[in-house]
């Protein structure tokens, strides 16, 4: 159990903001790989290629910039995903900590951030990652030799999609997103402060080291990938597609999920859990490393804590 400590929701708001940056710009390249493994389609002449031969082959035929595409959209989302996430996060738990001691139980912490995870999938993670995806596909359709490519950066691309498809386009597969989010965060918020509390016990010390935190970041961020890649796939699948969709979302979910297990087999559904583990695990390090150093930095300063000095009075 914990006690209920919440920060100012500013610090909340840069500090999350700022680990997020870091996050994307370290990890970005292992989500585009992920993201051309789970859309690509298995023949039975051809077995899909593996992270490193996938990887190897953007950065062949497309250059090293391409590993980066659809971080626009990413960087444009990242701070208000960070700033819901923590926030939503922190005040969840102050709404369920205990009233007369201010001590959040391990279910409430796991609530807390099945909670955070929703908030934030449905404000932010989605439309951005409808958009991200886009930028990152759109390369293995074929076009007109000489033909630009129809997305050119995160704004345009989110700018064609609501004007061709619709805003509601944006939310394609919010369902699965949210279910993802939910559990990433539920057990990513749930592992990482059993572990932190674990350390801070055991060093009689609230404070921990950057290697530590790192370190409990990662085992946290590599817990919620393997409960959800089949919803990640799925998900991906169905962001993917291009066009109004007359299907509702439900429909077209089972549909994919059918699909992909008849033609490519259950394995299929776990496309891409290597990179994404990869991705997720290092950037939740990356994530509670730095957030946990620019929240300690600006509590320490005092700047958000401080009350403004009362006028003097005129003689």
């Amino acid at each position: 159990m914990q006690k209920k400590k919440s920060s100012h929701p500013a610090i909340s708001l840069m500090s999350g903001g700022t680990a997020g940056l870091f996050e994307a710009l370290c990890c970005h390249p292992l989500d585009t790989i992920k993201v051309r493994m789970q859309i690509y389609k298995r023949t039975a002449h051809a077995k899909p290629p593996g992270f490193i031969k996938t990887g190897v082959s953007i950065f062949k035929n497309e250059g090293f910039i391409a590993l980066y595409k659809g971080l626009g959209a990413v960087v444009i989302g990242i701070i208000p995903k960070m700033a819901i996430r923590f926030s939503s996060y922190e005040y969840y738990r102050t709404l369920l900590a205990n009233k007369e001691t201010g001590v959040v139980s391990t279910a409430n912490t796991f609530i807390s951030g099945l909670g955070a995870g929703v908030t934030e999938a449905v404000m932010v993670v989605n439309p951005m990652e409808v958009v991200k995806i886009r930028l990152q596909s759109q390369h293995l359709k074929p076009q007109e030799p000489g033909a630009p490519v129809k997305y050119r950066n995160a704004v345009q691309a989110c700018y064609t999609i609501v004007k061709e498809e619709g805003f509601q386009a944006l939310y394609r597969g919010v369902s699965l997103t949210a279910a993802r989010q939910a559990t990433n965060q539920g057990a990513n918020f749930t592992a990482y402060s059993k572990m932190r509390e674990a350390l801070q016990s055991y060093h009689g010390s609230e404070t921990l080291s950057s290697w530590e935190t790192s370190c409990i970041g990662l085992i946290s961020g590599a817990i919620g990938p393997f409960s959800n890649a089949p919803l990640d796939t799925i998900k991906t699948r169905l962001q993917k597609e291009g066009g109004n969709v007359s299907k509702s979302g439900w429909k077209r979910i089972v549909e994919i999920g059918s699909q992909l297990v008849k033609e490519e087999g259950f394995r299929a559904l776990y496309k891409g859990i290597t990179p994404r583990v990869m991705r997720v695990a290092p950037g939740q390090a990356v994530t509670f490393t730095v957030y946990e150093f620019v929240r300690r930095h600006l509590e320490a300063s005092g700047i958000f804590s401080k009350k403004p000095e009362k006028p003097k009075s005129l003689k």
